[in-house]
């Protein structure tokens, strides 16, 4: 058991802190992270823009792989060494509902060492890497979660220029309320809107024409979040048959001195 760890809480920027960890009982699993993904939602909660509560000094990121090194005398599923990933909405597993998320309303990833419970862990698979592995359990297992049981489609502002005016079956919608009614007018009767994000400006007065459009579009609008343990089990299933890399997206790896850089970053433990 190490007897500190680095972490990175919000205070209300970010700054490098020693704290003990979290003494280990039975169901709780300490890990070793390896890699951290930084994503849009860790800026948003630093800067005071997330929609959702967030407590003092959070530990910030949500998505992360790691090595077990010690487990709880009552935990089962895991062993030592196991390659893990934490759930990101710590109360949606198995058939419990609820909301706490990850780097908001308890503590992130963002840590040299991490204590959690074992139900709340999902295996890696062996031919990801760490980097490629720390991207999957909030960033992946949504966008995942926003293509499945629908079909692929397009996202695109002038998508009925493209399409003939038909409009698309499936819009992943990342901008919020001001540009959630463009999205719908893209889309084809009968078609779905993923609402995954919040990144444009947001406001209920650019929603006036929401409901009208819900209606005489037949649209189905569904909300997106990481989800269950379920879900992220569900994408390493379809990443094992794909054996797909990430290597593509991954736009810099540095040092757990956070950098400034615009893309996708990767923190290395």
């Amino acid at each position: 058991m190490p007897s500190n760890r680095r972490l990175h809480p919000q205070h209300p920027k970010v700054k490098l802190t020693t704290r003990f960890p979290p003494p280990l009982t039975s169901t709780l699993v300490l890990i070793r992270v390896h890699a951290v993904s930084l994503n849009c939602r860790g800026a948003n909660i630093v800067n005071s823009g997330n929609p959702w509560s967030v407590i003092p000094n959070v530990i910030l990121c949500n998505d992360a792989a790691g090595e077990v090194m010690t487990v709880g005398e009552k935990v089962k599923t895991l062993v030592v060494e196991d390659r893990v990933a934490s759930i990101t909405d710590r109360e949606q597993y198995g058939r419990v509902l609820g909301r706490s998320s990850l780097a908001a309303g308890e503590g992130g990833v963002l840590a040299d060492y991490l204590v959690f419970d074992d139900e709340k862990m999902s295996k890696l698979l062996d031919y990801l890497g760490w980097v490629g592995a720390s991207l999957v359990p909030c960033a992946g297992v949504t966008a995942w979660t926003a293509l499945k049981d629908v079909g692929v489609g397009k996202s695109h502002e002038d998508v009925l220029e493209h399409d003939l005016g038909v409009g698309v079956d499936l819009v992943i919608e990342v901008g919020g309320t001001g540009s959630l009614v463009k999205s719908m007018k893209c889309t084809q009767c009968g078609g779905t809107i993923s609402q995954v994000g919040y990144l444009d400006k947001q406001g209920p007065s650019l929603l006036a024409e929401l409901l009208l459009l819900v209606v005489d579009i037949i649209l189905v609008l569904r909300g997106i979040n990481a989800l269950s343990k379920r879900d992220m089990d569900d994408f390493w299933t379809v990443l094992s048959a794909t054996q797909r890399q990430f290597d593509d997206i991954i736009d810099l790896i540095c040092s757990f001195d956070m950098a400034d850089w615009v893309g996708k970053l990767f923190i290395r433990l």
